[in-house]
């Protein structure tokens, strides 16, 4: 399968470099789900290639591989705690720009269901920022 990584232990990785990677964090709250969510969306309308956050922190080979042939590393956050981008960090990459859901207005609730609205209001706020 086109681009897929092998892996030392013979898993396969479906990940590849991008030119624009989005780093989303996938946290247990609304902002968590909506930035996971607006990394999907930016995926399908061809704005970047979502990347697998949760693989950069388990120092996964072939994930890490990936992000290096990465051009610009996008992290999308939910909240002011920026795991993604910490994440990012933490593994020794530079965070090209920054998401964090909750300053487009979206509070942080304990809920996971996203109203559609409010999604489409989100993403549009984020490909305004994306392009500043």
């Amino acid at each position: 399968m086109a681009g897929e990584i092998k892996m030392a232990d013979g898993v396969k990785c479906a990940c590849e470099a991008a030119i624009v990677g989005l780093y989303a964090c996938a946290g247990a709250c609304n902002v968590g789900q909506m930035a996971n969510k607006v990394a999907v969306e930016l995926t399908k309308k061809g704005k970047g290639k979502m990347m697998c956050t949760v693989g950069i922190g388990g120092g996964v080979p072939g994930i890490i591989k990936s992000t290096e042939g990465t051009d610009e590393i996008i992290a999308i956050d939910g909240c002011a705690l920026v795991c993604a981008k910490k994440t990012l960090e933490r593994a020794g990459f530079t965070v090209d720009k920054s998401i964090v859901i909750t300053e487009f207005g979206m509070k942080k609730e304990g809920k996971l269901d996203l109203e559609e609205t409010e999604v489409n209001d989100i993403i549009a706020k984020v490909e305004n920022a994306l392009v500043n």
